[in-house]
């Protein structure tokens, strides 16, 4: 339904066995296009900033849920933040106003450009690299947060995603992930209607076939020890998003180490 318009994976490995996968750059070359519009609230990113408030409250519940209560001012201080497909960091500044100490990656320079000017026009200190998740592991980095919004839709291998998160969250760290669903009422609506009828996103942007169902992604996920095990709907209001039960287009799932990494 909602997009960040990112696609992630390049060479990496899993479980000793090289594997190659490629960035779609007539992907990222459509999306370059809209970098100068990420912070334009009434241009083609318009419907992600109106859905960006209930994705920051449900990540932070997340992080509440698992890591116990947080504090009422600068709720996420001293936590380390991992958003992976950052796109211009309209996820990234709310979390680091909160306290965070935040990290944005993604694969379109343009869009890491983006996030870096509009940072610093803000006066906030966030870490932006253009590098997938799997270099980004490579070098060691660990975060107590991992979330990627609206970007796993679009990995070309979702098992060596969810091993590359696994190698960066510390103990007790919590992964956040928002999605579409793979449902017919998901089809229609994030594909079709949004590509094709009222073109709020770019025709081609998505492919039906990498929708995932919530089952699925507990399952990947699970290979590599993490328990997604909190799962919420989003649906649209006047103005914005509201959690609801139904998660059959748009979901919210989250979790964090079935054990102890120690």
């Amino acid at each position: 339904m909602i997009d960040y318009f990112t696609a992630v994976l390049t060479t990496t490995s899993l479980r000793g066995k090289s594997m190659q996968s490629t960035v779609d750059q007539k992907e990222i070359d459509n999306f370059a296009a809209l970098s100068d519009k990420w912070w334009d609230i009434k241009g083609p990113m318009r419907p992600l900033h109106s859905f960006t408030p209930v994705r920051v409250d449900y990540i932070t519940d997340a992080i509440r849920r698992i890591k116990g209560t947080l504090a009422d001012q600068n709720p996420l201080q001293n936590l380390r933040i991992l958003d992976i497909g950052c796109g211009g960091g309209l996820l990234a500044e709310p979390m680091a106003r909160l306290g965070g100490i935040v990290t944005g990656i993604d694969v379109t320079s343009a869009a890491i450009d983006a996030a870096r000017t509009h940072a610093k026009a803000s006066d906030l200190d966030i870490t932006y690299h253009c590098q997938s998740a799997e270099d980004l592991a490579a070098t060691g980095a660990t975060f107590d947060v991992i979330y990627a919004s609206e970007v796993i839709e679009h990995v070309a291998d979702r098992n060596v995603f969810a091993t590359a998160i696994a190698d960066m969250l510390a103990d007790d760290g919590v992964v956040v992930l928002t999605t579409i669903n793979r449902t017919l009422p998901a089809i229609a609506f994030a594909k079709y209607a949004l590509e094709y009828i009222v073109r709020i996103v770019p025709a081609g942007t998505h492919d039906p076939k990498k929708f995932v169902k919530p089952a699925e992604l507990r399952s990947e996920f699970a290979t590599v020890g993490i328990l997604l095990d909190d799962t919420t709907g989003f649906a649209p209001r006047p103005g914005g998003f509201n959690r609801v039960a139904n998660t059959a287009i748009n979901y919210g799932i989250s979790g964090g180490w079935m054990r102890s990494k120690n």
